[in-house]
Formats: C-alpha cells, sequence, structure tokens
C-alpha cells in the first residue's frame, strides 16, 4: 500500500473549503490542486470566489490563474494535468490537498474519463441552429429527456455544456454520462475524501453574503468588461450570466442580484447531490477541525 495520500474536499459553494483546505495544507506543510471550473481563468476575479492574495501567499496553489477565457478546457483535460502535478508533488511530500466543488473535474482525477468520440460538423451546426431558435428551454427539455442521469447534475444555464451533451447523444446514440463510467484508473495513492456540510438555511445564507459581498467588489464592472465575450464558455457561470441579462435589458439589477442569489443556491443543491452519490465521502461541518483531523488520521495519514 502506497504511504502517499492525496487529501480531497468537496461540498457545495460558499462552505468553506477554501479555508480547510489552507488550514490542512499547512499542518501537513504540503500544497493544493484547485478543483474548480471557473477559478482556472485569470482574467476571472470577483465572480469566481477565487483565493485572496493572502491565502495564495499561505499556501501553494495549483490551477488557479492558469487558463484564460478564449481558451478551450475541459475536466477530460484537467484529470490528466493534474495527475502529473500530483505525482510531481508526492515525490517531495507524503500528503496532497486537492479542494473543490467541480464533481466532473475531481472524478477526471480519480477515475479518469473515456475519451469522448468526435461530432460530425453537420450535427454540431444543427444543434446551434435549433438552439438559437428555440433557446434555453429547448434545450433543457432535450437533455432532461435524453440524459436525465447527466441532466440532475449539470449546469443547466449552461448552454455549452448541454449541446456538448446533445451532440454525443446523437452522433453515437448513447448518453453522454455514460462516457464517465469507465472502469477506474488505478492510483498509486490513497484517497481520503472530506465533505462539507451546513444545514440548508446557513448554507444559504452563507451563498447570499457571499453574492453581496461580489456586488459589492465590483461584479457588474468586471461582467461587463466581457460582455462582448458572453457566448464563450468560461462565462456560462453563475453570477456573469446574470449580469449579462441586466446589461441586455432583460431585467433590472435588483432583479439581477436576486437570480444570481437564487441560482448560486440551486447550483449548490445540484453539487450536493453529485456528492452526496459517492460513499466514500465522510461529511463533517466545516469548523469541526478535530473531527476532520481524527478521520484521516484513522485514515492512516501520518
Amino acid at each position: 500500500m502506497s504511504t502517499k495520500n492525496l487529501i480531497v474536499i468537496v461540498g457545495p459553494t460558499a462552505v468553506g473549503k477554501t479555508g480547510l483546505a489552507i488550514k490542512l495544507a499547512e499542518f501537513y506543510k504540503t500544497e493544493i490542486i484547485s478543483a474548480d471550473s471557473r477559478q482556472i481563468y485569470k482574467e476571472l476575479e470577483i465572480g469566481t470566489a477565487k483565493p485572496s492574495i493572502n491565502e495564495l501567499l499561505q499556501v501553494k496553489h495549483h490551477f488557479i490563474n492558469t487558463k484564460s477565457v478564449e481558451e478551450e478546457y475541459d475536466a477530460g483535460t484537467f484529470g490528466r494535468e493534474a495527475r502529473e502535478v500530483i505525482d510531481e508533488l508526492f515525490k517531495t511530500h507524503d500528503q496532497v490537498l486537492m479542494c473543490g466543488g467541480s464533481g466532473l473535474y475531481i472524478k477526471s482525477v480519480l477515475e479518469g474519463f473515456d475519451e469522448l468520440p468526435d461530432v460530425p460538423a453537420a450535427i454540431r451546426i444543427r444543434i446551434l441552429e435549433e438552439y438559437g431558435l428555440k433557446g434555453l428551454g429547448w434545450l433543457q427539455e432535450e437533455v432532461a429527456s435524453q440524459d436525465p442521469d447527466y441532466f440532475e447534475v449539470v449546469d443547466r444555464q449552461n448552454p455549452q455544456r448541454l449541446m456538448r451533451s446533445l451532440e454525443i447523444i446523437r452522433s453515437t446514440g448513447k448518453a453522454f454520462s455514460g462516457f464517465h463510467k469507465k472502469k477506474k484508473i488505478d492510483l498509486p495513492f490513497r484517497v481520503v475524501k472530506i465533505g462539507l456540510e451546513l444545514g440548508r438555511l446557513e448554507l444559504y445564507e452563507q451563498i447570499d453574503k457571499r453574492m453581496d459581498s461580489m456586488v459589492e467588489k465590483g461584479l457588474f464592472d468586471e461582467a461587463e468588461k466581457f460582455f462582448t465575450l458572453r457566448h464563450l464558455n468560461a462565462l456560462q457561470t453563475v453570477g456573469y450570466l446574470e449580469a449579462f441579462g441586466f446589461f441586455e435589458g432583460i431585467y433590472d439589477r435588483e432583479e439581477a442580484i436576486r437570480l444570481m442569489k437564487r441560482n448560486s443556491r440551486r447550483y449548490a443543491k445540484r453539487q450536493l447531490t453529485w456528492f452526496r452519490k459517492d460513499r466514500e465521502i465522510r461529511w463533517f461541518h466545516p469548523e469541526d477541525w478535530n473531527g476532520i483531523l481524527n478521520f484521516i488520521i484513522e485514515k492512516h495519514v501520518g
């Protein structure tokens, strides 16, 4: 059995993952792999709740501010790149932290994905045309009916991800989620999974406070800079999407903020739905330091 351990911290948005990861990383004198599909983009600051400058100085983080919003990047690529960094870190550390709320990114690191088949251009163009004519509601209904497992966890406000799944369905006749179920890869290290949870009302209060803080720090101003790039996958993100709707005159600023909070809560619910399916995760209140540390030690981590 390997003496190397990857400690994975998961949970919904705003639950306190970053704070715990930094505390554990300092305790074990190690580094953190960020498993967040939006914090990887260097241009997006306010709306992605990245660790602060001081937090990034406290502990070295990997996969934060490493890509541009105009670069194509996906979970499969992240999984391969993250495993390379983890292998390198294990040359000098017995423990490494991975922290994030992007379930597909974490799954890709721990299990790997099947290679997705090439999609004929005609299918991609046809779906794009249908989306342009029928809108997001149609796209959601198509994916929900043809791949309910994926629809349960996907960001339903992200047309790029919905169209990608529909492309695979139409070109292969198989559910997109089916390509995420290959035989698990053999990892040369042990994995300890920690989930953070709060009561529903407490979590929603944290989410609302975080969104208010983002708005105060200039989220609308940041989103306005990317208005002409709003079609990019990186910008199909809670906070930015609602701001774009405000700029387009669909609703006023107050309604945009209400939608930001509502959609963040819905996203948190989908995150929990995803992670609850993994029976290897042990759940804790984010402030239960002794319980978390004892659990890690029980798993034979020094």
